[in-house]
């Protein structure tokens, strides 16, 4: 499996060692969810589509920066972790998971591809006592949830949470904290592919002191 066209369309300064890793997603993934869920076996096929370039809606906001330290909670497969981690050499990602076998199978992952930026731990947000500059988040639970596990492990008053998130959404944002203002960017503004209608990059910024 190649890298997806879609991945250099609309992020045309890749290097070469950075496509090189894209491409080797393919196979690793390939190789690896026959032998432990980490995302739908059937949607293998649709990897660098609705995994890779979903992950990098992240990239697309363009808010992390270099020296950062970026928690990737839930990352399940390594979404949207490992793709950000490709993407951003100079910034180190912690991700971690409740499912250990998926985190072993991430660490494979992340071993094969040479990513020395990441570090993956089978945790859960609770037992962590690190602080992070952003806290990354793909859909693992609702918002009012995500906000509670989240707040503890924020750096600073400038620190965000970053939730990519698909639905109707109204009920979740209306019930949140507020404590919180949210930034809403439909996913539609940065690809054009149909899999990213009613899909969101949610901005989640604090209003007070942690």
């Amino acid at each position: 499996m190649a890298i997806d066209c879609s991945i250099q369309k609309y992020f045309p300064d890749l290097t070469n060692d950075q496509i090189d890793q894209f491409a080797a997603m393919g196979p690793l993934y390939r190789y690896w969810n026959e032998r432990v869920n980490l995302i739908s076996r059937k949607d293998i096929e649709g990897l660098y589509t609705h995994h890779v370039l979903h992950s990098l809606a992240i990239a697309k906001w363009g808010g992390l920066k270099p020296g950062d330290h970026v928690l990737d909670l839930g990352t399940g497969g390594g979404f949207p972790g490992i793709p950000l981690a490709v993407y951003y050499p100079e910034i180190n990602f912690t991700l971690i998971d409740g499912t250990r076998k998926k985190i072993e199978a991430v660490n494979a992952i992340v071993a094969e591809l040479k990513l020395g930026n990441v570090a993956a731990q089978h945790a859960r947000a609770e037992s962590l006592s690190d602080k992070f500059d952003h806290i990354i988040v793909r859909a693992v639970a609702d918002l009012s949830k995500l906000i509670r596990w989240c707040r503890p492990l924020l750096l600073s008053p400038k620190s965000k949470i970053v939730l990519l998130k698909g639905g109707d959404l109204r009920k979740e944002l209306q019930a949140h904290t507020h404590d919180f203002t949210i930034e809403q960017i439909s996913l539609t503004s940065y690809f054009e592919e149909h899999y990213y209608d009613q899909k969101y990059l949610l901005i989640i910024n604090q209003n007070q002191t942690v």
